[in-house]
């Protein structure tokens, strides 16, 4: 299992200057590199300051010329809210000035919020059949001329420009936790971002079977990776997870208000609504938060990692902007690079070790 880190620009007031979150995020980054983590993931969102991208593209060039080896991706692409063909170059263009280090992810959307001001009010959840008509259309004006006549987009031949720098194109992930998306994205040979939020351990079993559901179901496609995401926070003293779930809990107040539209938005900063508002009050609970996220000292969280690996899970990514204070982020990026990375660098080589001899053993 590899790692990953999931980084946005955010700001929870105007007293926090834009230059100050920017350098925030590239020291962030600079670690993460250094640290050996696979990949950095950010996010598109408009309109709203606690997460700040209108362009991941943008961001992710940026980070390129101040990194070296970290793959870099979208988490992602909000189909509505783009045309094929300026998306396909936008990306390719990305894939060039990142030197191939782009990893492209997309979804349907998620703030009610943010549909309101971006989509005509469109209901989140039909955001999901843009997705699906964008995404090939892409991938063939990546792949030279094509003229398209669909039921969002219509266009006379046309193509990409540029071409991606990654042959045939860069990886392809799908978010969703829905069973007929993993369907969909596996069948068209792409990877799968999904993540269980705030839900107990079996919600990842839940999801490592929709998972294996969707390749059993496509045989023809070659195994795709998948990669999960929980909001992460990683201490030296176990007392230290009231911090980590009281910036989870103000976050998700924040999170209720834009997923459901039911706050109040000033200038960009949504306010947390009150708790007797949310949706689901278990999921704000503070000893079920602290088991349920991964939260913990290295120890502990090496205990919960294991259940994603045993559900196939290639990549585990960090979720770091929940507020949480800067100090915490970087030292978790340092703790987790530091203690708990290298116990599943020392299982692979286990593992490669083993298969080794057994192969050995069976040439004999």
């Amino acid at each position: 299992m590899k790692f990953a880190v999931s980084l946005n620009m955010e700001r929870f007031s105007p007293d926090d200057s834009m230059s100050n979150v920017r350098d925030k995020l590239l020291m962030l980054a600079r670690v993460a590199d250094a640290g050996g983590f696979e990949t950095l993931w950010t996010a598109e969102h408009h309109t709203i300051e606690c997460t700040i991208s209108p362009n991941p593209f943008t961001v992710l060039t940026w980070l390129a010329q101040h990194t070296e080896r970290i793959r870099l991706g979208t988490a992602t692409i909000v189909a509505p809210y783009w045309s094929p063909i300026r998306l396909a170059g936008e990306a390719a263009m990305c894939d060039h000035l990142t030197n191939g280090r782009l990893e492209f992810g997309i979804a349907r959307g998620a703030y009610q919020y943010e549909f309101d001001r971006m989509a005509g009010g469109m209901p989140q959840q039909e955001g999901v059949a843009y997705m699906k008509e964008l995404v090939p259309a892409v991938r063939k004006l990546w792949q030279g001329d094509y003229a398209h006549e669909g039921h969002y987009w219509k266009f006379p031949l046309a193509t990409s420009v540029p071409k991606p720098l990654q042959q045939p194109h860069p990886p392809i992930w799908v978010a969703t936790r829905d069973p007929a998306s993993f369907d969909w994205a596996v069948g068209i040979g792409a990877n799968i971002l999904s993540t269980p939020l705030s839900a107990p351990p079996s919600e990842v079993s839940v999801l490592g079977e929709k998972f294996r559901k969707a390749l059993a179901d496509h045989p023809e496609q070659p195994r795709p990776r998948f990669m999960m995401l929980r909001r992460t926070c990683v201490y030296d003293r176990p007392e230290d997870w009231q911090t980590a779930v009281r910036h989870s809990v103000d976050h998700g107040r924040y999170f209720e208000n834009l997923m459901q539209n039911i706050g109040t938005v000033h200038n960009g900063f949504p306010e947390a609504v009150p708790y007797e508002t949310v949706t689901n009050r278990a999921n704000y609970d503070p000893k079920a938060l602290r088991e349920n996220l991964m939260f913990g000292t290295p120890d502990e969280v090496i205990r919960k990692l294991q259940i994603y690996e045993d559900e196939g899970v290639d990549q585990f990514c960090l979720g770091l902007s929940f507020n949480l204070p800067f100090e915490l982020q970087m030292k978790t990026l340092r703790l987790f690079a530091d203690e708990v990375m290298p116990h599943f660098a020392d299982r692979d080589g286990e593992r490669a070790s083993d298969t080794a001899l057994n192969a050995a053993a069976a040439g004999v």
